[in-house]
């Protein structure tokens, strides 16, 4: 006697719910990563730059007020302990940069001792923050 068994279906991957996941995922992973952008800097009235380029990958923040108080990661410092100070904290990470906030009003030649400060804490990796559209942006410099 000769059974007549229905055909045996083959095994389908459904595209739509997998693709739904997929989009799901990426908009996660896109919102976590720009909330991941931290910026130690103190509120200061950055300067404009319409090219400039964020850089999330600094750790150290240096900030220069108006009547040219710098802190450094929001604790306030001396220009002269600045190159000390830096070097203390970028000792846990070799590849570490300075995101550097400078008010606008700042003297040209305050902003340079500053940056000699950090060249002489043997960093490399400056980030001049400037402001553009109200977003926070950055001009990356060698």
């Amino acid at each position: 006697m000769k059974l007549n068994l229905p055909p045996v279906k083959k095994a389908r991957i459904e595209l739509l719910p997998l693709m739904d996941i997929i989009f799901l995922l990426l908009v996660v992973f896109i919102y976590s990563m720009l909330s991941m952008s931290v910026h130690h800097g103190m509120p200061v009235k950055l300067p404009i730059s319409s090219l400039a380029k964020p850089d999330k990958t600094l750790v150290l923040s240096v900030t220069v007020k108006a009547d040219n108080q710098i802190f450094v990661n929001k604790k306030q410092v001396a220009l002269e302990d600045l190159a000390s100070s830096l070097k203390e904290k970028a000792q846990a990470r070799k590849d570490s940069g300075v995101l550097l906030f400078a008010h606008k009003d700042i003297s040209y030649q305050h902003l340079f001792l500053v940056l000699d400060q950090i060249k002489m804490a043997g960093l490399s990796q400056i980030s001049l923050q400037a402001q553009f559209q109200g977003d926070i942006k950055n001009s990356r410099i060698k």
